[in-house]
């Protein structure tokens, strides 16, 4: 039996090494928890057994969660979206809930002696099976660059109602398993306790969040923010659960009442490190439920539970998208985008078993097929585009008539320029080479923005520039330039791959949004890429110049010189305490001076062998005044020596220099 430390230890270093194998495999880092749950557990290695410390911290994992879902609830994003989410989503989770009830009570009718399963256990069961997972399709979405495409807008309606119909779920499953002869008194009970607990919390806690996190934020201190934030959270979920609620509704109200203040952003990038860490824990303990041996005796009924909510959910939802005005091929990706099983599934499943609401065998196997549909996901959204195109009648005919609608935009046009992206950059690119005049075409995948456009008399279509039958149809053998204008390394890496077959003497303009990615961008082809805070911070330093009297011939050369030189100059900054953990992997700048005792005093510049350490040598300030940094440069006492890297490069550098 391990002690807790050693618990613990062996918890972060399996789900460390579990998230790296799963990144390796560009595969979400949830199922690596999920992995080393399973290999841990009490019921293959036998490293880690379950018990209450482990559960109480799982379960916070939730309520951040909760919260964090709370922070995205706006509600101008929902009536924006309200076909989507009251219509779509509702009948998506209605229909399944109802479905996976009429299954059950047809399998307990014609097979009584294999499976009997209640009517409350088949709604806990449907409420866990309706559930999709939010972070693995928007993940995948992101990386595609289809967030804003037609089945992309209904992907995330879709898994907007479904966070939301968790609420009401966490309440019902468990009255659910009070005794029957009650059960609409306990129903009843449950309801009215949840509009008092939500009136007090909406209406008090509204007025009094606002003017609290403006108290908090004003005496400056981050530790402050971060302990109010905690206080704030587990709060309102202490007083959900005294009221005999689920701790992860008051979280969610939290987070809905400070998702209304301008203090969201940052609440919600403080809040991460505790959610993502207490949420790997849920997830590696919900691993640990799982008994292979359980599983192995009744494979064909996970098989069944595998394919029949996949194939259900498919059936419901590609049905349901087209009822409601879709394409097939539209109706076909939402269908496959949201087939597989979710996060709030695997916290439902723990709640109808927390209340034995269902049987533990049945749970076993159930959340086998859900691990196995959570794994799949990521192949199946991949192959969604094939897969449409495979067992859908009229997509061919679809993607050919706008392929052929974009072709017919751009037939006429030589010397053009293919714009990737109708954002507002592409839009202010397309402003400038209209007054130039010259010819453009853009292609972007939000169709009310390319209906809107095209209206205003704008020259974009629908169509997607990383496939490489938009860009022969946008004419990119006849243009003379493409400019990527969305910041999206993958996706511009997509692009100039197909460019080099395609046109490989089209010179590419490639939109960063920093340096990070520049040099990759720049051996796969790009002419040039433009790192937006880099531009930023020339622009900034430009005018900056003008207005301290320094002649504007010599600022515009400085600009072209610091362009040429790819902007080596700017690579980097100073980083401080603020700066995100994001921003801390970049590139930066570090001052080292140097005393007298430091091992490279006396030394020149190319003797102190610093290529070794990957950081070079930005500048050297002697005094007052800084030195032209040669090989041959004599380091004196006193000498502040500025290296440029990252953190680990420019750790070794100093040591370098000091040691």
């Amino acid at each position: 039996m391990f002690s807790p430390l050693e618990l613990t230890l062996l918890l972060l270093g399996s789900a460390v090494l579990g998230v790296v194998a799963f990144r390796m495999l560009h595969l979400p880092p949830m199922l690596g928890y999920l992995a080393v749950g399973i290999l841990i557990g009490p019921h293959a290695l036998g490293l880690a057994e379950e018990s209450p410390a482990t559960h109480a911290l799982a379960e916070f994992g939730v309520v951040f969660l909760m919260f964090s879902i709370g922070l995205e609830f706006s509600l101008p994003k929902l009536m924006a979206m309200r076909s989507i989410v009251f219509g779509l989503g509702m009948a998506q989770v209605g229909l399944t809930i109802v479905s996976t009830m009429a299954f059950g009570w047809l399998v307990s009718m014609v097979l009584p002696a294999y499976l009997q399963i209640s009517w409350q256990a088949a709604f806990a069961l449907g409420g866990a099976l309706a559930m999709s997972s939010t972070a693995i399709v928007s993940k995948m979405l992101t990386e595609r660059l289809e967030l804003e495409s037609d089945h992309g807008r209904k992907i995330i309606g879709i898994l907007l109602f479904q966070d939301l119909a968790v609420v009401p779920l966490l309440i019902l499953i468990p009255s659910l398993a009070q005794n029957p002869e009650n059960l609409a008194a306990t129903l009843g009970w449950a309801s009215l306790k949840a509009v008092i607990v939500l009136v007090l919390l909406l209406f008090i806690g509204q007025k009094l969040m606002r003017g609290w996190f403006t108290i908090v934020v004003k005496r400056r201190s981050q530790e402050l923010f971060m302990l109010n934030l905690l206080l704030v959270t587990l709060g309102a979920a202490w007083i959900t659960e005294r009221a005999g609620l689920s701790m992860a509704l008051g979280a969610f109200v939290a987070g809905m009442l400070i998702s209304e203040t301008e203090y969201r952003h940052q609440v919600e990038e403080d809040i991460k490190p505790f959610r993502d860490v207490l949420l790997g824990l849920f997830f590696i303990t919900v691993g640990m439920l799982l008994n292979f041996r359980v599983v192995m005796q009744n494979w064909w009924l996970v098989l069944i539970l595998l394919a029949g909510p996949v194939l259900l959910k498919f059936a419901l939802i590609a049905g349901l998208a087209k009822l409601f005005g879709s394409s097939d091929g539209t109706a076909m990706r939402t269908g496959l985008g949201l087939a597989q099983a979710g996060e709030f599934g695997f916290v439902l499943l723990n709640v109808a078993g927390g209340v034995q609401l269902m049987d533990g065998a049945l749970i076993q196997v159930v959340l086998a097929s859900m691990v196995l549909s959570m794994l799949a996901a990521p192949f199946l959204i991949e192959q969604s585009d094939r897969l449409v195109l495979k067992f859908s009648s009229n997509e061919w005919m679809m993607q050919s008539l706008n392929l052929t609608k974009i072709a017919a935009r751009s037939m006429a046009t030589q010397q053009h320029v293919i714009v990737a992206g109708f954002g507002r950059s592409g839009q202010s690119l397309a402003t400038l080479l209209t007054e130039e005049k010259i010819d453009y075409h853009a292609l972007d995948l939000d169709p009310e923005r390319v209906q809107e456009a095209q209206a205003a008399g704008a020259n974009v279509s629908y169509g997607d520039a990383a496939r490489r039958e938009s860009l022969v149809a946008a004419g990119v053998t006849r243009a003379a330039a493409l400019v990527i204008t969305y910041a999206s390394t993958p996706s511009a890496l997509r692009v100039l791959h197909l460019v080099h077959e395609l046109a490989p003497n089209l010179p590419v303009i490639v939109r960063s949004h920093d340096d990070t990615d520049l040099d990759r961008l720049k051996a796969a082809g790009a002419a040039e890429v433009v790192p937006e805070l880099m531009e930023g911070s020339l622009m900034l330093a430009s005018h900056a110049l003008v207005m301290l009297g320094v002649p504007l011939r010599r600022v515009v050369h400085r600009v072209q010189v610091a362009r040429e030189e790819r902007y080596a100059s700017l690579r980097g900054y100073f980083h401080g305490a603020s700066d995100s953990g994001e921003e801390a992997d970049l590139v930066r700048l570090h001052s080292v001076a140097l005393a007298e005792n430091a091992s490279c005093v006396g030394k020149a510049l190319c003797d102190v062998q610093m290529k070794e350490t990957g950081a070079e040598v930005a500048g050297i300030r002697r005094g007052k005044l800084p030195l032209d940094v040669t090989p041959d440069t004599v380091l004196e006492a006193g000498d502040v020596v500025v290296l440029r890297g990252g953190a680990e490069e420019v750790a070794r550098a100093e040591t370098q220099l000091l040691i």
